[in-house]
């Protein structure tokens, strides 16, 4: 009999199960760090750090959804990124819709929140990046939940900055700009997830034959 580790459906299944351990760990770290920011960023009244919260609470749904998503075909999979990438869409549009308000209605943020919760941030964030950097390249559920916790860490450091830059200015248009870009981040990160998910759909569905007999072996 041959070896198990010879098998391909047991090499998918040890993927599987280091794959499943791996979300499992972050997805915590990202709803923990959403109910953290959120408080703060409330207290703060900082644009920027409502928006790193909710995309916090985007990361946690992705990395649950990745986690139903780890069993199923190619095409499930990219069923899965296209509802990622409208997650990540929707933190951009809201992220607008904040700018736009705060403008209409100016505030003063408390930077030496916005810098303490952004650091405690970045080293919850880069955690979650190094735990998902050998899963990036392995297909593309997971290299959409690599997407979406880059995406994290250049948050973190822009909010960082905004409370640099409210600090200097004593003025709220730092975590406005920083809330721009945010914005502009998250809805160029959305195209590619989407462009990367239809692509996957348009491949024939004989592609993903083999697998499923593997599963059902």
């Amino acid at each position: 009999m041959a070896d198990c580790c010879e098998d391909k459906a047991c090499a998918i299944e040890a993927l599987q199960t280091r794959q499943s351990s791996t979300l499992k760990l972050v997805l915590a770290i990202n709803a923990v760090m959403f109910v953290v920011e959120l408080a703060a960023g409330l207290l703060a009244g900082s644009t920027a750090l409502l928006s790193d919260s909710l995309d916090n609470l985007g990361d946690a749904l992705t990395y649950g959804l990745s986690l139903y998503a780890i069993a199923r075909g190619a095409r499930a999979k990219a069923k899965v990124a296209l509802f990622k990438g409208g997650l990540i869409l929707a933190a951009g549009l809201f992220v607008l819709a904040q700018v736009a308000y705060r403008i209409a209605n100016p505030t003063l943020p408390v930077f030496e929140t916005m810098g303490g919760v952004s650091l405690l941030a970045l080293l919850a964030n880069g955690a979650c990046l190094a735990l998902l950097w050998k899963h990036r390249a392995e297909d593309i559920n997971m290299s959409s939940v690599w997407e979406c916790s880059r995406n994290d860490i250049a948050s973190n450091v822009s909010v960082f900055v905004a409370a640099g830059g409210v600090w200097l200015t004593r003025s709220g248009w730092p975590d406005l700009l920083i809330g721009l870009l945010l914005a502009l981040l998250f809805l160029r990160s959305a195209a590619r997830v989407l462009q990367s998910a239809v692509a996957e759909l348009r491949r024939p569905a004989a592609a993903n034959i083999e697998f499923v007999k593997l599963q059902r072996r």
